[in-house]
């Protein structure tokens, strides 16, 4: 039988998606090597095809290694990470997951709103800690039903946002480069749509075109009765700004699952009983990491068969053709 193409796997990947790799593939794993360097500099013109995933991308140093690169398939729908015009240039295909994750992102972003203006964390503990029997009633907090709610980003996943915060009542707008066909008002100017929201949800692809767009001047538009969520990417909030802007009392809560230097999480925001911290699981359920897994591998095993991929980022499509 003809030798197998070599794939590198760059992060973990299931049991699951080990075996499917393996199925189709010679599979190495970068971080299993000692020596990095020596290892791409010896095995680099040997591999076809990288599995990686959303956070560790395609390193600089490995995409510089492997000439013979034909195929990128990744574990998540952001592709910051991986130079995708660089890598289409070189006519390579990259791939995403989209879709399968839409719902739980949305779900977590709408959790986050809920319980930063609910005071959910806050409640929780007041009821464990026995403060209800030595203190009272905990304080009032402030009702989701009916609020303004400004969509930074409307793509499959805010779309999704928007179905879910209607069903509180809400009046949705929304931030992107260019107008949609959809029945929400359109700001294309995101301080002002800040100014006119009382709540601002984050979904913006990262990268350097949207690096710290929600910075001091929009949280100072939202206000200090505004709630900021963001569950995109770390990099497209001003980490600095909204830390100032909360001690301030010029912003008046946040509920993040991304942050600037995961995993580090500035000591100011866990300090704050306003703010609602996550460890980045916005998709993270066993059924939909297990959906986006299967599409990892999808992808792959097309690319094999076909040369061609499930679904390939945006700059890719036309290789995919």
């Amino acid at each position: 039988m003809p030798d197998k193409p070599k794939l590198l796997q760059i992060g973990n990947v299931t049991a699951r998606m080990t075996a499917r790799f393996e199925a189709g593939f010679d599979v190495s794993k970068l971080f299993d090597q000692e020596d990095r360097a020596g290892f791409l500099a010896a095995e680099g013109a040997s591999f076809v095809a990288i599995a990686t995933d959303g956070h560790w991308g395609v390193p600089d140093d490995v995409a510089a290694a492997l000439p013979n690169l034909k195929v990128v398939a990744s574990y998540g729908v952001g592709y910051d990470a991986i130079d995708a015009d660089g890598m289409a240039a070189r006519g390579v295909l990259v791939s995403h997951t989209p879709d399968v994750l839409n719902d739980e992102v949305a779900d977590t972003a709408i959790m986050l709103w809920l319980a930063v203006s609910r005071r959910l964390v806050q409640a929780e503990a007041w009821a464990r800690s026995g403060d209800w029997e030595a203190k009272g009633a905990f304080p009032l907090t402030h009702t989701v039903r009916g609020r303004k709610v400004g969509i930074v980003g409307l793509g499959r996943i805010g779309q999704t946002i928007a179905e879910l915060a209607s069903a509180f009542d809400a009046t949705i707008a929304y931030h992107t480069r260019s107008e949609k066909d959809v029945p929400y008002a359109y700001y294309p100017d995101l301080v002002k749509m800040a100014e006119a929201s009382e709540v601002l949800i984050v979904i913006t692809p990262g990268g350097p075109g949207t690096r710290h767009l929600i910075n001091a001047d929009v949280m100072k538009a939202l206000g200090p009765e505004g709630i900021l969520i963001n569950v995109s990417r770390g990099s497209v909030v001003d980490e600095a700004a909204l830390v100032a802007a909360l001690e301030a009392g010029e912003l008046g809560g946040a509920g993040l699952d991304v942050f600037e230097a995961e995993p580090k999480i500035p000591d100011a925001l866990k300090a704050m009983d306003n703010v609602v911290l996550l460890p980045h699981v916005g998709s993270a359920t066993v059924e939909t990491r297990m959906a986006m897994g299967d599409l990892v591998c999808r992808n792959l095993e097309m690319w094999l068969d076909k040369g061609r991929v499930v679904t390939p980022v945006p700059e890719c499509k036309f290789l995919n053709d």
